[in-house]
């Protein structure tokens, strides 16, 4: 999985970079708030990013609000991190758009922690949105039967908008992407199919000549 970091101090950049790849990620840096927002906004743009609060050009705030207004539901996972400590501090990045807030200096393993869940969720994101685009195909393939059907209580065919009167299966099989095969109830097979088999047997039977 990519993961951006975005952090204008070079010495802590690049220990983050070595941390990362480390663990596996595929790691994009930018020194700077204006940096990052043009990777972020890129084809290619990661799906995680860890960002400085306090940067050049844009900081991780500014950069956070921005990703919640224009890519709204394809927006990276963000880990917003900051020397700042306070429960305001935290609720403003929170509220501001990061999905997580960790206070510097941070431990290694809870930010291993934190990208790990983030990878989790941007997975379950990512399997949601093919989920929903295969439902949308479906739904738009169906033709869906709605209202009142004009039924014939004997021969049960159906009337249609042109006043034709059709067997079921012809009228659902054009209004639907349904398929009918066919088969016998157990029902039907007892009032209808056995004395039909019993009467061919009988007459079978009455017109054999056995000879000696």
């Amino acid at each position: 999985m990519r993961i951006l970091v975005a952090e204008d101090d070079s010495n802590s950049r690049l220990a983050l970079e070595r941390m990362l790849s480390q663990w596996g990620y595929e790691v994009a840096v930018a020194a700077d708030g204006s940096e990052a927002w043009d990777i972020l906004c890129s084809s290619k743009s990661p799906q995680l990013a860890i960002l400085d609060w306090m940067m050049p050009g844009l900081d991780g705030l500014t950069i956070c609000q921005r990703l919640r207004e224009t890519r709204r539901g394809n927006a990276p996972y963000v880990i917003l991190r900051s020397a700042r400590g306070s429960k305001e501090d935290l609720v403003e990045g929170l509220e501001g758009g990061a999905d997580e807030y960790i206070i510097k200096p941070f431990d290694p393993e809870e930010l291993k922690a934190r990208c790990r869940a983030g990878a989790r969720i941007v997975e379950l994101q990512d399997r949601l949105t093919c989920q929903v685009n295969e439902l949308e195909k479906a739904l738009a393939r169906v033709k869906q039967l709605q209202g009142l059907l004009p039924i014939c209580s004997y021969c049960h065919r159906i009337r249609d908008d042109k006043n034709y009167w059709q067997r079921v299966e012809g009228y659902i099989s054009a209004h639907s992407e349904a398929r009918f095969s066919h088969g016998i109830c157990p029902d039907c097979f007892e009032t209808v199919i056995k004395p039909e088999l019993a009467k061919r047997q009988g007459a079978m039977n009455g017109g054999r000549t056995d000879h000696p």
